[in-house]
């Protein structure tokens, strides 16, 4: 029990850091909360046929920044018993408030851009997908993390040169102007 709301919380801390995307039909402004208890098991509906419920929200999936990545929808099964789930990306799905002003009633509907055919296109949520995915991910970030690290370090030489450029330039302009100052002040001596 305590575990469970120890996630509640990490999970409506995510929904708040990633924003949702709000059906503009259902609510006009954001609400900046969310709860991750009432969007588990909330009825997935096409945006192609938006009557008919193509399956429920079985699992919230996070990043390393407590993101909202994906939502694991599972869609044809009876009773909950052999239904298949599948990895939505976020930015395919908005969530519908209904009720969003008391907390009893609160329910979530989550509206998928896609029809149940490509639904079931996408990714299916397996223990192969999950080391897979997770891999990949840990992969793109130690290659982000190295990138990033090359460009400092390349932008970092690259100032450090072009401030050694100047600081060069402004040197040699300085000799040049005294030197000119001095031919003038020889010349003026001479003149006089």
């Amino acid at each position: 029990m305590i575990q469970r709301k120890s996630l509640n919380k990490t999970l409506l801390a995510a929904f708040i850091a990633s924003g949702f995307v709000i059906n503009s039909n259902a609510m006009a402004e954001p609400q900046g909360l969310y709860s991750a208890d009432e969007l588990s098991d909330a009825d997935v509906f096409s945006k192609s046929n938006p009557d008919k419920k193509i399956g429920e929200v079985e699992d919230i999936l996070l990043d390393d920044a407590m993101h909202v990545r994906a939502l694991v929808v599972e869609t044809g099964g009876l009773l909950d018993m052999s239904g298949k789930e599948y990895v939505i990306d976020a930015g395919k799905f908005t969530l519908e408030t209904r009720n969003g002003d008391n907390l009893e009633e609160l329910e979530y509907i989550v509206h998928v851009d896609m029809t149940k055919e490509e639904i079931e296109q996408q990714p299916e949520y397996t223990n192969d997908w999950w080391v897979q995915t997770k891999g990949a991910v840990l992969e793109a970030w130690e290659s982000t993390k190295k990138g990033a690290a090359s460009a400092w370090e390349s932008t970092k030489r690259a100032t450090s040169n072009t401030l050694d450029n100047v600081g060069d330039t402004l040197d040699n302009t300085g000799d040049e102007i005294e030197q000119t100052t001095d031919q003038a002040k020889d010349k003026m001596d001479v003149d006089q």
